[in-house]
């Protein structure tokens, strides 16, 4: 098996502007990309339906953040119904795995009782957060759970959510493209901390929502439909 790719060399990438690829599950070899093009949705901008909102606040899924990355990680490399490989290898997933030990990389996950049903993963560095894959195993249990994200990294401070390529469905979260130029140029102003990392973002929702005698699904729910 070859070795993961280390984490300063990981961080090093993104902050050019690259990511890692492979091209099927088994494959040891990765590329680097760097698209012309780049999705992003902007930070307040996540588009939340009447339809959605109320699953959020009704908390049909339990969120969590970083209580299971690996397995978030297990899901989104599954094999899809529609036969299609993925891009996740053995190699790339133990690299994230790495990156998470470090501090990193992050999940946000949707529980129905001991089941994980959806969820998302991704990079963190200075403001900015880098979505790399989602998974659902439930209606809308990906859409919960990035737009918990979402929500959880505009209480922390994040200035930049990366989705990489462009698709229908992230246009209908929200997404827009921007040129590659662009998306540098906003990588460089969100150099810097931010006030939270996403887990003590998701600490502070908690308590907030106790203090309030509230829950953090409604507390997400007015969140994103305030700003959306």
């Amino acid at each position: 098996m070859l070795p993961i790719v280390p984490p300063p060399i990981l961080l090093s990438a993104y902050r050019q502007g690259l990511f890692p690829m492979a091209e099927a599950r088994s494959d040891q070899d990765i590329f680097w990309v760097e698209p012309r093009e780049r999705a992003i949705i902007p930070i307040g901008g996540f588009h939340c339906s009447r339809s959605l909102a109320r699953t959020i606040r009704r908390e049909t899924f339990t969120v969590r953040c970083d209580s299971d990355f690996a397995g978030t990680i297990l899901e989104c490399a599954a094999p899809r119904g529609d036969g299609e490989d993925t891009w996740i290898s053995g190699r790339i997933a133990a690299s994230y795995q790495r990156l998470h030990e470090v501090g990193h990389a992050h999940s946000i996950e949707c529980w129905q009782g001991p089941e994980l049903v959806g969820g998302v993963y991704g990079v963190a560095f200075d403001r900015v957060f880098c979505g790399e894959s989602m998974f659902s195993r439930r209606r809308d249990a990906s859409k919960v759970a990035l737009g918990w994200l979402l929500a959880l990294l505009e209480r922390a401070g994040c200035e930049l959510f990366d989705c990489q390529f462009m698709t229908g469905h992230l246009a209908s979260l929200g997404a827009i493209p921007i040129p590659q130029a662009t998306y540098l140029e906003k990588l460089g102003e969100a150099r810097g901390n931010q006030r939270l990392s996403l887990p003590e973002a998701m600490r502070e929702l908690e308590a907030e929502a106790v203090a309030q005698d509230s829950s953090p699904g409604k507390l997400i729910a007015h969140s994103l439909t305030q700003t959306s």
